[in-house]
């Protein structure tokens, strides 16, 4: 089993299928996961086989790291189109998160002002004032919600601790529409949330949340759990359309 493990807390550029040129931001230490979930498709593995040794980096560390390859990028006139805290596992889970957040809209308001911030997340800390306010400050508050069927989140997802997907919509949409949702869509092992009993449930929760945009994706990379199969093109091109015919864009990522 392949598994990748950031470097923390900068990596990249990378090219994201999503988002274009992206400067990786990972809160999470350098030598393991730390997550909320513990999804069976995760590319960074399971968070049992990968237990860290070594701290979060602190906030001045990232603010460091970050300026000085902000710097690099400009010198070489290669700036990105997106600063995107991802990584090692939730990017909310850090005890700074908020902090962090004020201090990287500094530096790409002072290095690289026409690129985004965006944030993957997997809505478990949202709930937090204090988070959803640093949320409502970035451009891209990329929320997770890859069903609304408990028992196939419990299976997949794997939340660690009380996890309720009803209080997760409601808590979207305090967002009042600036958020954009990702959903993974993918088949086999017993697990698949390509047909109707799940996409019809989650297309009226996506209406309810009314996102400024919808992204769904597949399978990209080896995942932990054996068995896992991509969804089809044919399969995310129909879910893409009916959420556009809702009335709200979407894009569609093999």
């Amino acid at each position: 089993m392949s598994t990748i493990i950031y470097p923390s807390p900068i990596f990249g550029p990378v090219h994201s299928r999503r988002l274009g040129i992206s400067l990786g931001i990972n809160l999470l230490p350098a030598d393991g996961k730390i997550c909320s979930f513990n999804c069976i498709y995760c590319e960074c593995g399971f968070n049992e086989d990968h237990r860290p040794t070594l701290p979060m980096p602190t906030r001045e560390e990232v603010a460091q790291k970050l300026e000085e390859k902000l710097r690099q990028m400009v010198a070489d006139s290669q700036l990105p189109d997106v600063l995107t805290f991802a990584g090692n596992g939730e990017p909310t889970c850090h005890p700074h998160f908020v902090e962090i957040i004020e201090d990287t809209i500094c530096l790409r308001d002072q290095y690289c002002p026409n690129a985004k911030v965006s944030v993957l997340s997997n809505s478990t800390m949202i709930h937090r004032q204090a988070v959803h306010d640093a949320l409502m400050r970035i451009d891209n508050n990329i929320l997770k919600l890859d069903t609304i069927d408990p028992i196939y989140i419990n299976k997949v997802d794997r939340p660690n601790g009380d996890y309720d997907v009803n209080q997760i919509i409601e808590r979207m949409k305090a967002f009042n529409g600036h958020l954009i949702i990702q959903t993974m869509f993918m088949r086999g092992n017993s697990v698949d949330n390509t047909g109707e009993e799940y996409v019809a449930p989650w297309l009226e929760a996506v209406k309810a949340i009314a996102p400024q945009q919808v992204m769904i994706y597949t399978i990209d990379r080896e995942t932990p759990a054996q068995g896992l199969l991509k969804a089809t093109h044919e399969q995310l091109d129909a879910i893409r359309d009916r959420v556009i015919a809702a009335g709200i864009p979407c894009t569609a990522s093999y």
